[in-house]
């Protein structure tokens, strides 16, 4: 599958974060928007966004000129084997009680930790970037306080973590989903590789549209690992699949994101029990009252 970049930087870190938010709204859709400060002194900081078609150039030109900012420098990236490039440089991350690994890791895993192993592959979620860090430490957080998930969900479920994550926990049910189909095999795949396979079906579906998803109905916890823009459009499909007391985590969100989103939910019921902050993004866990 062929991946565009495009990459700018201006100097301002509330401009680059305002970018990087109306770029979820671009035709076609990014993939992934990035939102980072240059690690080189210069005091600027870098927004980048990735696609899985030619982006729209003129419209990436007008975004620039409105926000102040360079102009995209889009490029396709060249064919090569990004997942072996990947494995070789992924290093465990810890979350809590969890590590994110990879196979070649799997030796050195501490036996009071719950090593979640994940392939490097061309989906999102091997626990590096701060969204899914801050995934795991709110559910870490969460089962330190005794909640127990009969009924989990991941939406957006990416590499799967997750939802690996819940069953590893409470070996209870978990379901997956995704709307990108190399996501679903990644994640399947994963599944396999952790020993857990059918245990916890992944589905490629947009949202919460698969009737797999409707059976299983209400869950006690959701992960929504996505962008602040879809997790606002969810909302009321949150307030469907749960009940008075689930628990929802929601991640993607940049710092000045967190509050509208917050608000969004708590206009469908959902109170705030903690934020967790990490190197610019927000994770929100909102429990429905």
């Amino acid at each position: 599958m062929p991946t565009w970049t495009a990459l700018t930087t201006l100097p301002d870190a509330k401009a680059a974060e305002r970018l990087g938010e109306t770029l979820e709204a671009l035709d076609p859709v990014p993939t992934g928007v990035g939102v980072f400060e240059v690690e080189d002194g210069s005091g600027l900081f870098e927004v980048g966004a990735y696609f899985t078609e030619k982006p729209d150039i003129a419209a990436l030109d007008l975004l620039a000129m409105i926000h102040g900012a360079r102009p995209f420098a889009v490029s396709k990236l060249e064919d090569r084997d990004w997942v072996a490039q990947v494995r070789r440089e992924l290093t465990p991350v810890h979350a809590g009680r969890f590590i994110v690994h990879g196979g070649h890791d799997r030796d050195i895993i501490p036996i009071h930790k719950k090593g979640l192993e994940i392939e490097a592959a061309m989906a999102f979620g091997t626990g590096h970037h701060a969204t899914t860090r801050g995934c795991l430490l709110a559910l870490d957080w969460l089962v330190q306080r005794a909640l127990v998930s009969a009924k989990t969900a991941d939406i957006g479920c990416g590499t799967g973590v997750l939802a690996m994550a819940a069953r590893r926990i409470w070996g209870q049910r978990v379901i997956a989903s995704d709307i990108d189909p190399v996501a679903v095999a990644t994640a399947r795949a994963n599944m396999r590789a952790n020993h857990i396979g059918a245990a916890v079906p992944v589905v490629c579906a947009a949202g919460f549209r698969a009737p797999e998803i409707a059976a299983a109905a209400p869950f006690d916890l959701i992960f929504a690992n996505i962008l602040a823009r879809p997790l606002c459009g969810l909302a009321p499909d949150m307030t469907r699949h749960t009940r008075p007391g689930s628990v929802v985590i929601l991640s993607g969100i940049l710092a000045r994101q967190a509050n509208r989103v917050e608000g969004v939910y708590a206009g469908h019921g959902f109170q705030r029990l903690k934020r967790i902050p990490l190197d610019g993004w927000v994770t929100l866990m909102l429990r429905r009252h």
